[in-house]
């Protein structure tokens, strides 16, 4: 199966869709690794003040038995305030929803935010749990076992690998 989508194109439709979303004290919080990345130009492209956060789902899985520490180098960094902030988490693809149930987790040890809000660049379905996303830049269907990420050159720019999880 050859999957053509152009990650840059969807960033953009994902900058502008974000940009609706913002309230006054939005906090963008990007989720380990791709959403981070996300995270990190979106607060440059959009002007934002102030620092993006980075979370990281490893403590709050579910699978972490299986997993380990080994599985995320990210560590969570919040740099600002979660009590009565609103919090627009962004990430890359968004699948089960185990990933966004256990940020959400990690996020409320942190402080009780006013609001989250979840921005996604690809929504590829196959939802186990009642999550969705306020904003998705596409909407894919993928087998579920094929693997999409996203990959960051070392000039910023953004594209998409699929691959068989066999």
């Amino acid at each position: 199966m050859l999957l053509q989508l152009d990650a840059e194109a969807l960033y953009a439709d994902m900058r502008a869709g974000v940009r609706a979303l913002l309230r006054p004290a939005t906090v963008l919080v990007g989720i380990w690794s791709g959403g981070a990345w996300l995270a990190e130009r979106l607060q440059r492209d959009l002007g934002l003040a102030g620092s993006h956060g980075v979370i990281s789902s490893t403590l709050h899985r579910d699978d972490f038995s299986a997993r380990g520490l080994a599985a995320a180098s990210g560590a969570t960094q919040l740099p600002f305030a979660i009590d009565d902030s609103h919090i627009l988490l962004v990430d890359d693809v968004l699948y089960t929803g185990r990933t966004v149930r256990a940020v959400v987790n990690e996020l409320f040890d942190y402080g009780r935010p006013a609001s989250v809000t979840l921005a996604v660049l690809v929504d590829r379905g196959g939802r186990e749990l009642p999550l969705a996303a306020a904003y998705s830049a596409a909407r894919i269907a993928l087998p579920a076992s094929s693997r999409l990420a996203l990959t960051r050159a070392d000039d910023g720019s953004f594209s998409f690998t699929v691959r068989d999880n066999d």
